[in-house]
């Protein structure tokens, strides 16, 4: 970790708790629990997860909200927040839904670049997905986080405050503790997170560096993607990126890219609407390439703040192999 002598966003993700059948026709798990003397007076979420070892806290509160945790004595209803009793006992639901397959931990290689008792930062490679969601419910970084980390388990999406595409590669900030996940959302919403990009783009950038403040949404003709739209006739947010060009020629140019939001796509969306799609990116009008088998966008750099000790933090993570040696094979040089 560097300090520099003068101070250097994805938005939060939603927690997409979606329910799946049953997979094969699985039968309902019926769970007996009982609170223990040393967890009276804790709190209900925390003393199930406890007792729900094999599930993340994250799952265990989402049984709470979808009434699956019932009382064997009495009717009262339970929130995540109430105090329980020593000796009260409970009855859990447990569907081998899909969605309970995604707050599994399962190993996998992660690559850290920094770690304090506060934060991880990592580097993701290209190819995997940051959060479970349909089609994606297993094999994602949350998954392999909750192995890699027992920390994870007790926060919020294991400490997941921003996202990269699944084909994006580079540098990601992730919480190891509730207060360290929360102050990170504060810095992430007062765009106090700094995100640096190196993107490899269709055609010869003209001009000098350049400020594009085009607001982003769901894209009216093809709901599958973003576009920059129009607010007085579509719904979306503000979106600003900052691209200046680092090497070009007739056919393609490297770029750098610094976010000050974090909308879905966002750089994707911004240079294509310029006429300048990333390379191998065909969603958003990129051609494939040869030499790179997914949109040539890297995350690398990322600065803020310390939200726990005040520190200036700033990492740099290199072109990986694949974006380098496309960068090479179209006639580009760049350090």
């Amino acid at each position: 970790m560097s300090k520099p002598s003068t101070p250097a966003t994805e938005g939060m993700v939603d927690e997409d708790l979606l329910d799946g059948p049953d997979p094969d026709g699985a039968e309902v798990e019926l769970r007996q629990i009982r609170i223990t003397p040393d967890q009276h007076g804790m709190r209900f979420d925390l003393a199930l997860s406890q007792a729900l070892k094999d599930f993340s806290r994250s799952f265990v509160g989402q049984l709470i909200a979808d009434q699956r945790v019932r009382p064997l004595e009495g009717l009262s209803a339970f929130k995540p927040s109430s105090k329980v009793k020593s000796g009260q006992g409970f009855e859990v639901e447990i569907r081998p839904t899909l969605q309970s397959q995604a707050f599994q931990a399962q190993e996998m290689a992660i690559e850290t670049v920094y770690v304090d008792e506060h934060l991880r930062v990592i580097a993701k490679p290209a190819g995997l997905v940051v959060h479970p969601a349909p089609g994606n419910w297993s094999g994602t970084l949350l998954n392999g986080l909750l192995a890699l980390d027992a920390s994870s388990w007790l926060t919020p999406r294991a400490g997941i405050v921003h996202r990269l595409d699944k084909d994006t590669s580079g540098l990601m900030v992730i919480a190891r503790s509730r207060a360290c996940m929360d102050a990170l959302v504060g810095l992430i919403s007062k765009r106090q997170v700094h995100r640096q990009y190196l993107a490899l783009a269709h055609r010869s950038w003209q001009g000098g560096a350049r400020d594009v403040d085009l607001p982003i949404g769901r894209d009216p003709r093809q709901r599958l993607r973003m576009a920059v739209v129009d607010l007085s006739r579509h719904p979306g947010k503000i979106a600003q990126t900052h691209v200046a060009c680092l090497a070009r020629n007739e056919d393609v140019s490297l770029l750098h890219c610094t976010l000050s939001t974090g909308r879905t796509h966002q750089i994707r969306v911004h240079l294509s609407h310029l006429g300048h799609p990333l390379v191998g990116d065909t969603l958003y009008g990129g051609k494939t390439n040869a030499d790179i088998q997914r949109q040539a966008l890297h995350a690398h750099k990322l600065g803020f703040i310390h939200p726990m000790t005040g520190e200036t933090c700033e990492w740099q993570l290199p072109l990986p192999s694949d974006i380098r040696q496309a960068v090479s094979a179209m006639g580009l040089s760049y350090n």
